[in-house]
């Protein structure tokens, strides 16, 4: 999936789905790091890629959050 595509996938997603995302990432890059300890196959790339798109998630809900803190007051 292309960067742009995944971004716009992730604005449209609630803040639940958005913390869903995040232990679904967090779960992935355990294993891929995991993999990676063992030696079984080469997971450096992917291990990029999930802490990434894990960033990219965590800085949307940060500013969904704020977002909602600011619309209550």
């Amino acid at each position: 999936m292309k960067r742009k595509e995944q971004i716009d996938q992730l604005k449209d997603m609630s803040v639940e789905e958005l913390k869903d995302q995040a232990d679904a990432l967090k779960e992935s890059l355990f294993r891929l790091k995991f993999r990676k300890t063992l030696g079984v196959g080469e997971a450096l790339n992917d291990i990029r890629r999930e802490k990434k798109t894990l960033a990219r998630v965590y800085t949307l809900l940060s500013r969904k959050e704020a977002e909602a803190k600011t619309a209550k007051a």
